[in-house]
């Protein structure tokens, strides 16, 4: 099986289609005199995470960072007599810490067997310091969740290795002992944007929904936990979905200690579906064709997939498994925690055929094994492993996703999107609550983002956007992050949010003059 990647073809499409002159930001007041209105701009900071760092292309670098959005609102807002706005700039166009495991440098596009692949680049360098600096407008900490921000110690240094910091923040923060709120009230804002809460839920959904731990070599994957009750996320494991109780307590936390030094004017973001974005949307739950399997789909049907449909339909679960279609595209094997592990009746089952030794081990494989459906989403990173060989598992039961079930933390599956977006509606409606009892702009950030998901994507002076990975021109290689032109369509929301609340009239940016994906 091929990786899901770009082919040439596709290239020659660009980034985005151009249209007619129309725009869907119809709201800009570009011909009228900027005014700040009832705001005063005069100290713009962000707070956030990624989304508001300007990360993109699965890391944080400077040339992304100066397209962050609320770089280009700030820059709107100087018209209106807004102040500086500084950033904490990476040193270096590539991102990723050298010396800290998993913070590999961005992804670029390059050719690969003859298609285009993102490919992540080696980091350049090590951890640096940029506190002297401070202070910073931009407060985005790239994986802090919405508890972070009010967390002390969140920039030690020495924290880093055990998990309890994070090492953007600690290239800036003011102290080993600050919080990023402390550093936000020293500058007694005049205006705030907050957009916190996403990673409460999206490591959740972009880890399969599950924990991990690397000792040595060796990783193993735990079921993450969808915390309801508990109030303590110093107990969460890293990828556990947020309590929604949790999350509005830490936004109110966040907005009382910003009352509390005077700031009381600003604008906040709600939480998109996650499963909306390439990173859920690109890879197909039902990749293998005909001429994919070729001469062993037969074999597939006769000596494991007839086997085990038979075997399944006598414990009643019949449904996990069909026959391979020899003439529609067929769904791949997956495993699903939430099944009813069936593995000792499997081993009982086919011990008379296949012997006691490999009836355990197909027990084992098969024991939560079923076939994707529509409602499963396959992760963007799981397609390279899609027909290739599992390791230290024996022919010819080891083909990822055809004769060997992608496992929990490839697959995003029904039962856990539900999860994600039950999360998802818990921590929105508190969000507007809030906005609303605090005389906030609000920016419905989710509703944008299913625009953007449609059939019709969102117009910008003829060009058109969607979400489809790479030649949609908004989302990044990550499919996660956006590129400069789709932190040029949210940073729009929040000025018309902005204007409408405050009666101002930023203008708004031009999405078209930012940058997308860069090709080779």
């Amino acid at each position: 099986m091929k990786k899901i990647i770009i082919s040439t073809i596709a290239v020659s499409a660009l980034l985005f289609t151009v249209t007619s002159c129309k725009t869907d930001f119809d709201t800009d007041v570009k011909d009228i005199p900027v005014t700040k209105g009832e705001a005063d701009f005069t100290t713009y900071v962000a707070l956030g995470n990624s989304l508001t760092s300007g990360y993109r292309d699965g890391a944080l670098y400077s040339s992304g960072q100066n397209e962050s959005y609320p770089s280009m609102i700030a820059g709107q807002m100087k018209l209106a007599g807004g102040g500086a706005f500084k950033q904490p700039l990476m040193p270096n166009d590539i991102g990723g810490f050298t010396g800290i495991p998993g913070f590999s440098g961005k992804l670029t596009l390059q050719l690969v067997n003859g298609s285009l692949t993102p490919v992540p680049s080696s980091p350049a360098a090590a951890l640096d310091d940029v506190s002297a600096g401070r202070p910073y407008q931009n407060m985005g900490v790239p994986g802090a969740k919405s508890y972070h921000l009010l967390a002390p110690n969140y920039g030690d240094k020495a924290g880093i290795s055990l998990g309890t910091a994070n090492p953007y923040f600690a290239r800036f923060a003011s102290s080993a002992t600050a919080s990023v709120i402390d550093d936000v009230k020293i500058q007694k804002p005049t205006f705030f944007s907050l957009w916190i809460g996403n990673n409460d839920v999206l490591l959740y959904a972009t880890n399969g929904g599950t924990n991990s731990q690397t000792v040595g070599t060796t990783t193993t994957y735990t079921t993450a936990t969808v915390q309801t009750g508990n109030m303590n996320p110093a107990t969460y494991k890293m990828n556990d979905i947020s309590d929604p109780t949790v999350v509005a307590g830490s936004i109110k936390g966040i907005l009382d200690n910003l009352k509390s030094v005077g700031t009381t004017k600003g604008v906040i973001a709600n939480i998109p579906y996650v499963t909306s974005v390439p990173y859920f949307t690109t890879v197909p739950y039902n990749p293998l064709t005909p001429a994919l399997l070729g001469a062993n789909l037969t074999t597939l049907n006769t000596s494991l997939y007839g086997p085990l449909k038979q075997a399944l339909t006598a414990f009643g679960a019949g449904d996990r498994i069909n026959l391979l279609s020899s003439t529609a595209s067929n769904p791949v094997l997956i495993k699903d925690v939430a099944l009813t592990d069936l593995s000792a009746q499997l081993t009982a089952a086919l011990t008379p055929s296949l012997g006691l030794a490999t009836a355990t081990a197909f027990g084992q494989i098969f024991g939560q094994a079923r076939q994707a459906t529509k409602d499963d989403y396959i992760l963007l990173t799981s397609s390279s492993l899609i027909g290739t060989n599992a390791p230290n598992i024996p022919a010819p039961v080891n083909v990822y996703g055809i004769s060997y079930p992608l496992q929990n933390q490839h697959v995003l599956t029904k039962t856990e999107a539900g999860y994600v977006k039950t999360a998802i509606d818990a921590y929105n409606g508190s969000i507007k609550s809030l906005a609303d009892a605090y005389g906030l702009a609000f920016v419905d950030a989710n509703a944008k983002m299913v625009e953007l998901n449609g059939q019709s994507g969102i117009l910008f002076d003829g060009v058109k956007y969607t979400a489809k990975f790479v030649t949609g021109g908004a989302f990044s290689l990550d499919g996660v992050h956006l590129t400069g032109r789709g932190y040029g369509i949210v940073a729009n929301e929040f000025i018309k949010s902005i204007n409408a609340k405050y009666k101002s009239t930023l203008p708004q940016v031009d999405p078209n003059k930012y940058s997308g994906v860069k090709f080779p």
